[in-house]
């Protein structure tokens, strides 16, 4: 992942290159090539590579003489080669896997036409091309499947680098993190008062792996970094697709959009306005309580809040494309990221949470943005009890987690299945907190009168017989039955 370079930068990129004694595995010079396949097994290799060796980048240079190093000027544009139809750039992200946010620049040293391609390191698994993966011996292009070792050496970097940890910008100077960071939000979010001097606002985001030293001299800023608190999360355009998208339709289905925006900052430093934004949108309704008429929100503000971190912190980042999203319809709010989730999603309220990017949850905990581990969901729930809503709905949808909260709906309008999930989450909800489920709690959850418990014995005995509760004693007395979770019945035993 790279951030709009300057010209200068590029061509001081350049120059650094063009010292290297040879060719090394992370770059490959290239005066005239122009063979597509060949470009876009270089691109696997050289990606691949570069996790390999512990580069951000891999290099793949047009225009430089691959013995001598010298700048000799090329033929070769990217923007005019086509692919039958298909400029080249498109044609090759379309058949890399994953896809990969490499670029072309087109730099004129001394008069001299040169195209640097910078290609961001592998991530999670070994970049593809057309189905293979590449890797660079020495300065030769190689398939990966020939090398075995090389493999399973590149698989064990993938498990110790975790995404908080790659880099998102590398060699950047003193001024450009500060450029690029919005550093003022960092240290009000964790209370400490912003240093008089560069050099102390630079060791304190250093201290908290936001930026390390580059070997090359500068600054890396990392992907804990940018996606906390980048000023503009465009300037990274590997993270660019990572903004929240908040949409809010008329209607039930997603035909016509009312509002749509997409964040700009990072999740830390944004975080306020993102919340605000989404207040703006979400309506009110009108209760009278003690002869007073009163606005309140359609959903409650904290489980609001609460889905909106869990979307943030715990979606998989190396799904490419596609980012978290909040979207608002007449009846519902659904929550989605991307990434299947790590605990079954059946689990959520009892389980703590495992996250897939633990520096990131961590540090948000500490700026108090995200609440105390574990306790996410069960808020949500008893938010949801508390002002008589329907239950939550927790789902995994192809390659995304989705969270649903919906509007009010009287019992009489609820179906089967939403009965069934609320008693189911009720029940969760009292056991976790030590409590059991039983007709009166019921008829607290759903606002039926004391007069009417047959009502909440109908609803407890569907939920029974689909077996999402049991009776914690089965040989208890009707009038003393209390209800578990159906996977609570092990834990009893």
């Amino acid at each position: 992942m790279s951030v709009i370079r300057s010209t200068d930068y590029l061509l001081g990129l350049l120059r650094e290159i063009c010292k290297l004694p040879r060719e090394t595995e992370w770059v490959e010079f290239k005066v005239n090539y122009a063979e597509p396949d060949g470009i876009g097994e270089y691109i696997s290799a050289l990606s691949n590579a570069a996790a390999l060796i512990g580069k951000a980048f891999g290099y793949l240079v047009w225009g430089v003489d691959n013995s001598s190093h010298e700048i000799i000027g090329t033929q070769f544009n990217p923007k005019t080669t086509k692919v039958g139809n298909e400029q080249l750039e498109s044609w090759l992200l379309k058949l890399l896997t994953p896809k990969i946010h490499f670029r072309f620049d087109d730099l004129l040293s001394d008069g001299k036409r040169v195209v640097l391609t910078e290609i961001p390191r592998a991530v999670h698994q070994p970049v593809q091309f057309k189905g293979t993966e590449f890797i660079r011996i020495a300065s030769y292009k190689k398939k990966l499947k020939d090398f075995p070792q090389k493999e399973a050496a590149l698989w064990r970097t993938f498990d110790r680098t975790p995404f908080e940890a790659a880099i998102a910008a590398e060699r950047v100077t003193d001024d450009e993190v500060l450029k690029l960071l919005d550093y003022p939000s960092y240290f009000d979010l964790i209370g400490r008062p912003l240093p008089d001097a560069k050099r102390g606002i630079l060791s304190a985001l250093e201290s908290d792996a936001l930026i390390h030293r580059c070997d090359a001299g500068g600054w890396n800023i990392t992907n804990l970094g940018a996606v906390l608190f980048a000023k503009r999360l465009e300037d990274f355009p590997g993270l660019r697709r990572k903004a929240m998208r908040v949409v809010a339709y008329r209607g039930n289905n997603r035909i016509d959009t009312l509002k749509e925006q997409v964040g700009t900052k990072g999740y830390a430093s944004g975080f306020d306005g993102l919340m605000g934004y989404i207040k703006t949108l979400v309506p009110s309704n009108e209760v009278i309580k003690q002869a007073l008429r009163k606005s309140v929100p359609m959903y409650p503000g904290l489980a609001v809040r609460e889905l909106v971190v869990n979307a943030l912190i715990h979606q998989d980042f190396s799904v490419t494309g596609a980012g978290p999203t909040v979207e608002l319809f007449e009846d519902r709010m659904e929550l989605t990221n991307p990434g299947d989730p790590i605990v079954d999603a059946q689990r959520f309220l009892d389980t703590p949470p495992k996250s897939r990017n633990e520096t990131l949850a961590s540090l948000m905990r500490r700026m108090g943005i995200c609440e105390e581990r574990g306790s996410g969901v069960d808020k949500v729930v008893f938010e949801t009890e508390y002002h008589q809503l329907p239950a939550p709905l927790f789902e995994v949808t192809g390659a995304s987690t989705r969270a649903v909260l919906f509007a009010h709906r009287p019992l009489s309008k609820m179906d089967r299945e939403d009965r069934v999930r609320a008693c189911y989450l009720h029940a969760c909800l009292k056991f976790v907190n030590r409590e059991f489920m039983t007709n009166t709690s019921v008829r607290e959850r759903f606002g039926i009168s004391e007069k009417n418990s047959a009502a909440a014995s109908r609803l407890i005995k569907e939920a029974v017989e689909s077996e999402a509760i049991v009776p914690e004693d089965k040989d208890a007395a009707k009038k003393f039955m209390r209800y578990i979770p159906w996977w609570a019945a092990g834990q009893r035993q």
